[in-house]
């Protein structure tokens, strides 16, 4: 994402925070005030949110103005930042806000800089354990979290095997040495389907460490254009002492295939805690009423029909979701709980009406995305990090 909104670098001096610790505060619930200082459309289109977060957006342009003006005083002044809360300046890189740190300081406001700046929240990556209780044998469980976008993915770890599932190409190295470090080399890499948001990691992994890429075998349908083995419907994938068996759910890709591990659902962007995937973007507004209809049936039929102590790992969560405590403190719900929050109605017109009328705008670049995704395209590092960078838009919007 770029903007015309970086200028002047503060001072070297200027105090800054971590994107990691103030992932740490925002995760924790506590009350962050941001001053976000890029223009106005990249702030509505993604920005940091949480249950603590209040952000007020302030274009740079407007300090650089006052600045020259003589009235940077009172333009802060009318600004209504309290002197004595804590804020935390936001722009596209940490240059632009470390000057408007740097001014804010001057008029007596405790303001840091957000180091790196959106760029940098968007290499937060953290790890959170699934509870024991709800993976089978000796497996582990650890779920990745992708603040800036939402984006979940999964290490499961059984005896001196892993796989990891949905992964992400930005952070390929992590799920390397997590995996190495609970004593454990990496056997598959796997996507649930053919990603529309960001770059997958499944590619990368197989050439870094020969672990079989798998891909749902539909993906052939879409193109598929690199060498990795298919999944079929009720199919397994041996991990150490566990099986991921394969559970084909179109809707959302006419691919889509979750993994069960015991009571464990790894649902990709079928179902998500508070919603499901939206069935546009493989075949556009003309195939979306029959995705969605399709989508109904893999609900009703499929995933909801699951024990309701089921617990659902999805592939996304909402800007806004906490941590569910019950969980460990992960993104994940119980079949029981998701049914009940989802309500899906009887009549599938009804629903398919419900989900054509609730559609978000779609992911960027997710035209490019795709055939990367593929194996048809392969930007490079930087061009990958850039395509990513914005909100995630693969859910259907959820009923208030």
């Amino acid at each position: 994402m770029t903007n015309g909104t970086d200028g002047e670098d503060g001072s070297d001096d200027t105090p800054s925070i971590s994107p990691e610790e103030l992932h740490d505060r925002v995760r924790r619930g506590e009350r962050v005030r941001l001053l976000d200082v890029r223009n106005r459309d990249e702030f509505e289109a993604w920005r940091i949110t949480g249950a603590g977060v209040e952000a007020t957006q302030v274009p740079y342009a407007q300090f650089t103005a006052a600045k020259a003006r003589g009235d940077l005083s009172e333009f802060v002044a009318d600004l209504g930042v309290d002197p004595d809360e804590p804020v935390v300046a936001v722009c596209p890189r940490g240059e632009a806000s470390a000057t408007v740190a740097d001014f804010l300081r001057d008029e007596g406001i405790e303001a840091q800089n957000l180091a790196g700046g959106m760029r940098g929240w968007a290499r937060v990556y953290a790890a959170t354990g699934l509870p024991a209780a709800a993976v089978p044998g000796d497996a582990t469980v650890v779920q990745y979290d992708r603040p800036a976008t939402g984006c979940l993915s999964y290490l499961v770890v059984s005896g001196d095997e892993a796989a990891v599932v949905d992964p992400l190409r930005a952070f390929t190295d992590r799920y390397v040495a997590d995996a190495e470090e609970r004593g454990a080399t990496l056997r598959y890499a796997v996507d649930t389907h053919v990603h529309a948001d960001h770059l997958s990691g499944v590619r990368r992994l197989a050439d870094q460490t020969g672990a079989e890429a798998v891909m749902p075998a539909g993906a052939t349908d879409r193109g598929l254009a690199f060498d990795a083995g298919l999944l079929d419907d009720g199919e397994e994938l041996r991990v150490g002492d566990v099986a991921l068996t394969a559970l084909h759910a179109p809707g959302h890709t006419t691919e889509l295939t979750a993994l069960r591990l015991g009571d464990l659902l790894f649902s990709g962007d079928a179902l998500f805690v508070d919603s499901f995937g939206r069935p546009d973007l493989e075949r556009g507004d003309g195939g979306a009423r029959d995705l969605a209809a399709t989508l109904y049936d893999t609900l009703r039929d499929r995933l909801l029909a699951l024990s309701d102590d089921t617990l659902v790992a999805p592939g996304h969560r909402t800007p806004d979701a906490e941590p569910n405590p019950d969980e460990g403190g992960a993104y994940a719900a119980r079949i029981g709980a998701i049914r009940e929050r989802l309500r899906i109605p009887d009549d599938r017109e009804a629903f398919v009406d419900r989900v054509l009328g609730s559609l978000p705008p779609r992911p960027a670049n997710f035209e490019d995305i795709v055939p990367a995704n593929l194996g048809r395209e392969s930007p490079d590092d930087e061009t990958a990090f850039e395509m990513e960078l914005g909100p995630n838009n693969c859910a259907v919007a959820a009923d208030d």
